[in-house]
């Protein structure tokens, strides 16, 4: 099976990875800053590592599914190649909680759509009885 050009490769420039996540890299550097990232430093360049992308991409992923930079943290400190129970509890942990605060957000969706239509009716039927 032919992999990604990027799966192929060790290291990555900041732009490589920018790119590729379709990410600044000033989003980059804030990962950083927060303990997300730890690209090896050559000089002033930063080096990063198949590690490191692959953080990069379980962030960018917490993001997308709405989890805050503390869970994402949390949820990467806990990587041990030797035993995964301790991550896995905890993704199971942070998925419910996730998921019960979108279903709660869904409810609460649902009700205001049904009152908006509701509104939405009785002031057409006003402007109809009005004409």
């Amino acid at each position: 099976m032919n992999r990604p050009e990027s799966d192929n490769r060790d290291l990555f420039a900041i732009a490589d990875l920018a790119k590729e996540f379709g990410i600044s890299t000033r989003a980059i550097r804030f990962y950083e800053s927060k303990g997300l990232l730890s690209p090896e430093r050559v000089g002033a360049t930063r080096i990063f590592r198949r590690r490191d992308r692959a953080r990069l991409m379980l962030i960018l992923r917490g993001k997308r599914l709405g989890f805050s930079l503390r869970d994402i943290s949390d949820y990467l400190s806990l990587y041990d190649p030797r035993s995964q129970a301790a991550q896995v509890h905890l993704l199971v942990e942070m998925v419910d909680e996730r998921l019960a605060l979108l279903q709660q957000q869904m409810s609460d969706l649902n009700t205001t759509l049904a009152e908006l239509s509701e509104i939405r009716k009785l002031a057409s039927e006003r402007l109809a009885q009005g004409n």
